[in-house]
């Protein structure tokens, strides 16, 4: 890793921990920066998903209480989860570098479409059910989290959108929804990372950069979560995920 590489990362990894904490779209950072950094998209996106997973690992864990109550309701999510997560990560792995860099630029824009669009799915969410039966594990619901959890082992970015997206429409209310998120993102980060892991395809040297410094930029980001407009720092993300995409379809 040259000088201009660790620089790279640090500044990357920064915003990146910044803005999950600040609005969320940190990979929009991350992710291009291992690719400029010279890694194989494989190897990238792999060391991206690791540096993402104490994250979802922390947040599920917070979320125990509103996940207490649902017993074995979760049994079969998980499960789901842990096979498409399985099948994402395969699948990646699989496909090979030439491939995934195709598809770069496609996921970069739904990511970015999805992250623009998440006030209204917010707005969809919060007409969701408030109280009432726990909806039941329907062929639809099953196929739709299966099919989520295949995305999130492949690429991931904008995969909590979609989730909270799934369980609105299934009826359950926000906080009970954004646990269950929280509880499938780990699961299939980390099926993803094992899999990951066991192929060889992460990078230590980068991830270290990346964690410290997400880390640091995490810590920051929350301490100024109170006093910086949410809505500009939206618009930021928004703006590099636009133009992050137009880059990849550029030279792709």
């Amino acid at each position: 890793m040259s000088l201009h590489d660790f620089f790279l990362l640090l500044v990357a990894g920064f915003a990146a921990g910044g803005m999950n904490a600040l609005a969320g779209g940190g990979t929009f950072f991350s992710f291009p920066a291992l690719l400029a950094a010279g890694l194989p998209p494989v190897t990238a996106n792999a060391t991206n998903a690791v540096a993402l997973w104490p994250a979802s690992l922390a947040a599920s864990w917070a979320a125990r209480e509103q996940l207490r109550p649902l017993g074995r309701y979760v049994v079969p999510l998980v499960l789901l989860s842990l096979l498409g997560g399985l099948g994402g990560g395969l699948l990646l792995l699989a496909g090979g570098d030439e491939t995934f860099r195709r598809l770069i630029p496609w996921l970069l824009m739904a990511a970015t479409l999805l992250f623009a669009t998440s006030p209204w799915l917010s707005r969809l969410i919060n007409r969701g059910l408030q109280a009432g039966n726990l909806p039941p594990h329907g062929i639809g619901s099953s196929l739709s989290h299966t099919l989520v959890a295949i995305y999130g082992g492949y690429f991931g970015a904008g995969m909590g959108i979609l989730q909270l997206a799934a369980f609105s429409i299934e009826g359950h209310p926000l906080l009970r929804a954004n646990a269950l998120k929280n509880l499938l993102s780990s699961t299939i980060y980390s099926v993803a990372v094992v899999t990951f892991v066991a192929a060889g395809r992460v990078s230590w040297g980068e991830l270290a950069v990346l964690l410290g410094a997400a880390s640091c930029g995490g810590y920051c980001g929350g301490a100024l979560a109170r006093k910086l407009p949410t809505q500009w720092l939206r618009w930021l993300v928004i703006a590099v995920g636009t133009g992050m995409t137009a880059y990849y379809f550029a030279i792709t």
